[in-house]
């Protein structure tokens, strides 16, 4: 692998709380997933956020949620197919009208948190949601977990996808995210994540939190903004990518 995309999740502050660092990250990320107001962010702070990410040239995505502001989008919902499209495509809509506002366009959608989760296992919210993106923009790319099954529903629908990985979630031995209520499940040690992400551009695979190896076939490396010591991750990420001859590049081409 020469080239990879390392991605961050962005625009997440919502009026006095204020959630990450975006403008140190923004120096370091290819691309920035944005909130878009239904489990965090408010409309002045995303439209800073996507200013700022204009400034650096990085790819705008839409970080699309459960209405669920207070669990901060990681309480799975049971919700009707009709409202989970109805949500995205207000969502994405929303973001794309502030972006028109900055000058810059919305490339591409990753979902959050438990719906994140949800449609990686889910083929009927996963096609919910892809019925979302194909209603409002049909250009839209569909980032999603590397391996899930909601890449070839997407595909099938007439999406592109990107497969993402995870710099600072452990992996469980089906590849599935190891759930934040378990220990460990968030990693911390900066020298630990940049020897894994590495592994991943090199070798396609990483330690699940059993000690087995799995194969993870990723285009795009994720730092969650909201993460402890985040910023750090990101840069020595990207440190470890660039000495090792690794450029780091939106998969879009930004």
């Amino acid at each position: 692998m020469t080239a990879i995309d390392l991605n961050s999740d962005l625009g997440e502050s919502y009026g006095a709380w204020s959630m990450g660092d975006d403008a140190a990250m923004l120096a370091i990320v290819s691309s920035a997933n944005i909130a878009c107001g239904f489990h965090a962010g408010d409309p002045l702070g995303i439209l800073k956020t996507v200013r700022a990410a204009a400034e650096k040239g990085v790819s705008i995505g839409a970080h699309v949620s459960y209405p669920d502001r207070v669990g901060f989008g990681r309480r799975d919902m049971d919700v009707t197919s009709a409202e989970l499209t109805a949500d995205v495509i207000y969502q994405i809509g929303a973001l794309k009208g502030v972006a028109a506002a900055a000058g810059v366009t919305v490339g591409y959608v990753k979902p959050h948190g438990a719906l994140y989760n949800r449609i990686a296992r889910d083929p009927k919210q996963g096609q919910a949601v892809i019925d979302g993106i194909k209603a409002i923009d049909p250009d839209l790319v569909l980032m999603g977990l590397a391996g899930a099954p909601v890449h070839e529903v997407a595909r099938k629908s007439g999406l592109k996808t990107v497969a993402e990985a995870f710099a600072d979630r452990a992996y469980a031995p089906d590849g599935q995210l190891v759930s934040r209520r378990e220990p460990g499940a968030v990693l911390h040690d900066t020298d630990v994540i940049a020897r894994r992400m590495l592994q991943l551009a090199h070798e396609g695979s990483l330690e699940a939190i059993d000690g087995s190896t799995i194969n993870i076939d990723a285009q795009s490396i994720c730092v969650h903004g909201d993460s402890p010591g985040a910023v750090a991750i990101a840069r020595v990420i990207r440190q470890a990518f660039e000495s090792d001859g690794i450029t780091v590049r939106s998969f879009l081409g930004a």
